[in-house]
């Protein structure tokens, strides 16, 4: 995780200075819209790579015993289009989502806030409880999901390493925290912006569709707006596009990409009473950057040897 932190640093960076091609990824629903394939290309100039990432969504996976998001990354180096790796999606997926949060967090977060509430109890839940505590020093986990068990399953498994208590509401958890990750399927709020103190940082992970959101009006509207991709928050981020169906915000709302505070072309956080959020949608160049970093750990370059004195 801390790898990856480092590496979506990078990749933010080489994203803001215009060395990666990014399109919007494609997505193909079945009929019945009970699952989704989805398809994210990309370029990158830096290492010379290009790549994709294939995904499948089911969220109802998990009486199956199954994740809702399984795939493939599949990464070729970018002068003869040679195939060089084809990885499992899941893991990758997990990490680097949980590492661009804790980027966002690093960025985007009051230095001294201490408190962490997680909303859903999935991998997601667990991977960002882990990747938040190595940027901010929490000392304080408080944790919601809809299935008790789920969440208590969560916290049990945990516990020996994170100070984690479970709240019968997710305006408990809200409210007490400093920094919010929503890591839910829902499609209707679960976070209400009348809960939001003054200074919280919210990461808002979980929907990735026009019409689905984690977030009401009220808790974007009272937020200073970041994201990872304008074209993905303008196209499929239904956490801003019904609010500003609604009337109440507009694309001015947006304040930048990671990259942009990143590189000093906008500015994160301008006051400690400030509400800040994070609306990832993850774009292909995440898992890009992590599939080449894990090539390269496969791959190590030969050291060259000193010549003889």
């Amino acid at each position: 995780m801390q790898d990856c932190i480092s590496i979506m640093e990078t990749m933010f960076r080489d994203l803001a200075e215009g060395r990666i091609l990014q399109p919007l990824r494609s997505l193909l629903w079945l009929p019945d819209r009970s699952g989704l394939l989805g398809m994210m290309p990309g370029y990158a100039q830096g290492p010379n790579i290009i790549g994709i990432k294939l995904i499948t969504i089911f969220h109802a996976n998990g009486p199956a015993g199954l994740p809702s998001h399984q795939g493939i990354v599949i990464l070729f180096e970018a002068a003869h289009g040679t195939p060089l790796l084809l990885l499992d999606a899941a893991t990758i997926t997990a990490i680097r989502t949980a590492a661009v949060s804790a980027l966002a967090t690093r960025l985007l977060a009051r230095e001294d806030a201490t408190t962490l509430a997680i909303i859903g109890t999935g991998e997601q839940a667990e991977r960002h409880i882990e990747s938040i505590s190595l940027v901010r020093p929490i000392n304080t986990i408080f944790c919601w999901g809809r299935n008790p068990e789920h969440a208590e399953n969560l916290r049990s498994r945990l516990t020996a390493r994170y100070p984690i208590h479970l709240t019968a509401t997710p305006q408990a958890a809200v409210e007490a925290a400093d920094i919010v990750c929503t890591v839910t399927s829902a499609a209707q709020p679960v976070v209400e912006g009348r809960w939001l103190k003054p200074g919280t940082h919210l990461n808002v992970i979980g929907s990735c569709t026009p019409n689905n959101r984690e977030v009401d009006s009220e808790a974007m509207q009272r937020s200073s707006l970041f994201t990872d991709r304008y074209e993905s928050l303008f196209k499929e981020a239904g956490d801003f596009l019904i609010p500003k169906q609604e009337g109440i915000i507009t694309d001015a709302h947006v304040k930048g990409e990671l990259g942009e505070v990143l590189t000093d072309a906008k500015p994160g956080r301008t006051s400690p009473t400030e509400i800040t959020l994070f609306k990832s949608l993850g774009i292909a160049a995440e898992d890009l950057y992590a599939a080449w970093h894990i090539y390269n750990a496969l791959h190590p370059r030969p050291q060259q040897k000193s010549p003889p004195q």
